[in-house]
């Protein structure tokens, strides 16, 4: 059941020192290029410097995908490390590989995981579903190429944020109809950062948190909105699941999940509600909700310990979970 306004925690203290003094907010005003910026001059503190960390272009659906390779900076199990594919979060218009730098490196020290992030093509200009072709096919390349990224197939998580949770949510949907057909790859883990999987506004937190801060509820209709393109949103029982992963008809053998949530953020309710549906199916999950957080509390790990301690909690769900068919 969700908090309501009287009994949840407010912002935490720290956080909200760190938002009055650098503010941010994810907004459309000025259009996406001022959006994009926005995003991109962020002050970030640099992460794990001596990473090995590898650009590539691969091919996609509609031309060269980037990717950027991190390996961790441990010595690798038999058979190579677990790999993980990431995909930013921004709405599906803003963030790059630059902009979530910081947060790939992390994943890959503390989940122990070679990660392969994504820079799929954005809204306005490619709406859907030009990043879920890109997401899917960087996710396919991944595995078949997994040997000589000195990575284990056989131990491949999906990962993201927001928009990129939404991503990783729908491959892993991919992923497990592919694998009925015979044709993989095998997603083991999901792990969904406060994603967007059902497109319902009518959920408590987005009137609850309807001005919060870094996301709110307007900002969450303008990028839907380009994100979506001419697709009708009226109707939310017809929309495709690789849009709302939520809306699948059949959510059961899908790979275990992470799910995290953020008390204040819009979205909070529907990350929750896509793990009881999750759970419902027979899906393994765990959810976990920072109450005094807010949405992209990941940009403020290791400056915030409250979002410190939320996402080392979700990368130590990414490392038992990739590293336990070589620990057993």
């Amino acid at each position: 059941m969700a908090s309501t306004p009287s009994d949840k925690p407010p912002v935490d203290s720290i956080l909200r020192k760190v938002l009055d003094a650098v503010p941010f907010q994810l907004t459309v005003d000025g259009g996406v290029h001022e959006a994009r910026r926005r995003l991109r001059d962020l002050p970030r503190r640099p992460l794990h410097p001596d990473l090995r960390v590898e650009d590539h272009r691969i091919e996609g659906p509609a031309g060269l995908i980037p990717v950027r390779v991190y390996w961790p900076d441990e010595e690798p199990p038999t058979g190579g490390h677990p790999v993980t594919v990431f995909f930013h979060g921004g709405g599906f218009a803003v963030g790059d590989l630059d902009t979530h730098d910081a947060i790939a490196r992390e994943h890959a020290v503390d989940g122990g995981s070679v990660v392969v992030s994504v820079d799929y093509r954005l809204a306005p200009e490619h709406p859907y579903p030009a990043a879920v072709k890109d997401a899917w096919a960087a996710t396919r390349w991944v595995a078949a190429n997994a040997d000589e990224l000195g990575a284990d197939a056989a131990r491949l998580a999906v990962a993201g944020d927001s928009a990129g949770g939404n991503l990783s949510a729908v491959v892993a949907l991919l992923a497990r109809d592919a694998q009925r057909d015979g044709d993989g790859p095998a997603v083991t883990f999901q792990l969904l950062w406060y994603p967007a999987t059902t497109w319902d506004t009518s959920l408590p937190s987005f009137t609850e948190n309807s001005v919060a801060p870094i996301l709110d509820r307007s900002a969450i209709g303008e990028f839907t909105r380009w994100y979506a393109g001419h697709l009708p949103l009226h109707d939310l029982a017809e929309l495709p699941a690789t849009l709302a992963p939520a809306r699948a008809g059949d959510l059961s053998g899908l790979a275990p999940a992470y799910i995290a949530v953020a008390g204040h953020d819009p979205l909070r309710d529907d990350g929750t509600h896509y793990a009881e549906l999750l759970s419902a199916a027979g899906v393994e999950v765990e959810l976990h909700n920072a109450e005094t957080l807010v949405h992209g509390y990941l940009g403020y790990s290791g400056v915030v310990p409250a979002a410190t301690e939320a996402t080392a909690r979700g990368l130590a769900a990414l490392r038992s979970a990739l590293h336990r068919p070589a620990e057993q």
